[in-house]
């Protein structure tokens, strides 16, 4: 399929690949401007990932943290949606190959997002669960209440020791959230469900390599995080390194083992492998470097954002992966792209930092907002409103109220079914009927 240049009458099109935070928001920022937009993911759904480890720990179910992709798009006719895996990029020819098809485009914006780092501890991998998406979770909640139940009737000692530990590795928000909603889920939860099970014997073990959790925010509130965690049951590992997993248990670097079945890995992310098909400088992470104007530097046709971005702020750091940084990134590239069609100037990229926050667990949190250190109850307050404002659909946020309501309340939580993860569409093999909606696209829509 040949690229067709927008002045054959033709209007320019744009390609987005990732429905993620910055995905979305170039798309929705674009959705009156006069050209065509093709929106590519491999899910149909967007997901509000800062509260995937609430799914993991049994507190939501997946539905409330995932919108319809076509559903937020029905009132933007200019925008077309495509569930697909993205197989390649020619730039040359200004096309972007998929396993439906072959699309010209005329700008991309790639915010393809990112991909957990194991750091090339192949075993580590092959026993760790990530926390990128849906299944991710839900294989984490099965692995909790799975280990449980075979407790109850498990008599070897060894055996017992390693379905009751569980371990977090990776000290950021998303490794203190998560330790913390299992700690929870254990203390008013599980406690119940398994009396039999001496939960003198169940361990939550956070690990960190540093010499501190929580290294993006300031230390008093990664010292106050650290506390809440003890309080509540889980051993803090600081300066720890796991180097292998064998023997059913994690070696560490100094020396020590953990006998464990269950392991969270929250240690580290890099960006998607569909940076690689850019075919253009990466820099630490397998992030691409871009100018200031979110281009790549020998190509002002495409636009790189999110995760996946690498741009240095004025302090020489890059900016961090983070939703507000693809959102704000993601608004940016659709006004460079109006400018740009204009043959008006561009505009550099300009973070505004509104701060960071994590939940350590019940009515506890810690943030940095506008420059105030936040911490306790307060915290958590201004944590539960910010991410149900930040949640996509009026029935979403209803729902995840009231989950959350009926969590503190009654110190239970509601989504303790055990589902086999396997059985969610992967959307990676879209069939007969998926491939002739997407030839009809590229026919109708999109131009063949």
């Amino acid at each position: 399929m040949a690229n067709t240049d927008p002045q054959d009458g033709r209007r320019p099109r744009v390609v987005i690949i990732g429905a993620g935070f910055g995905g979305l928001q170039a798309a929705r920022s674009l959705a009156q401007t006069p050209v065509d937009i093709l929106l590519i993911d491999r899910n149909n759904y967007h997901g509000f990932w800062p509260l995937l480890y609430q799914v993991a720990t049994a507190a939501l179910e997946p539905q409330q943290i995932a919108a319809p992709v076509r559903a937020m798009l029905r009132r933007m006719p200019n925008v077309h949606f495509l569930m697909a895996m993205v197989e390649g990029i020619d730039r040359e020819r200004r096309e972007v190959i998929t396993d439906r098809g072959t699309f010209p485009y005329d700008d991309l914006i790639v915010s393809a997002g990112s991909a957990t780092n194991f750091f090339g501890l192949k075993r580590v991998q092959e026993r760790s669960f990530e926390l990128k998406d849906v299944g991710d979770a839900l294989g984490v909640r099965n692995s909790l209440i799975c280990h449980f139940e075979q407790a109850v009737a498990e008599h070897d000692p060894k055996k017992l020791e390693r379905l009751l530990t569980f371990v977090v590795v990776g000290g950021g928000p998303t490794g203190v959230e998560m330790a913390g909603a299992i700690a929870e889920l254990v203390r008013f939860v599980l406690r119940r469900d398994y009396p039999s099970i001496d939960m003198q014997m169940v361990r939550i073990i956070l690990i960190e390599g540093a010499d501190r959790l929580l290294l993006a925010f300031p230390a008093p509130l990664a010292r106050k995080a650290q506390r809440k965690l003890e309080q509540f049951g889980v051993e803090v590992r600081l300066n720890t390194s796991v180097v292998d997993y064998s023997d059913a248990a994690l070696q560490l670097k100094d020396g020590t083992t953990l006998a464990t079945e269950t392991i969270v890995w929250a240690a580290g992310i890099q960006g998607s492998p569909v940076g690689g098909m850019l075919d253009t400088e990466l820099q630490r992470g397998n992030r691409v470097v871009v100018t200031p104007q979110l281009q790549l530097p020998d190509d002002p046709n495409v636009w790189v954002i999110g995760d996946l971005a690498y741009l240095t702020g004025a302090d020489g750091k890059p900016y961090p992966q983070l939703a507000t940084v693809a959102m704000q990134q993601g608004r940016l590239v659709s006004h460079n792209i109006r400018q740009k069609l204009q043959g008006k100037p561009l505009r550099s990229f300009r973070y505004l930092d509104k701060g960071v926050m994590a939940t350590v667990g019940r009515r506890s949190a810690v943030a940095r907002i506008w420059g105030i250190n936040w911490s306790g109850p307060i915290a958590w307050y201004l944590w539960l409103a910010v991410h149900l404002m930040y949640l996509i659909g009026f029935r979403n946020r209803l729902l995840v109220l009231v989950n959350w309501a009926y969590n503190y309340f009654t110190y239970d939580r509601a989504a303790r079914a055990l589902v086999a993860a396997a059985n969610l569409p992967s959307g990676n093999e879209p069939g007969a009927q998926g491939r002739a909606e997407a030839e009809t696209l590229v026919e109708r829509d999109w131009g063949a």
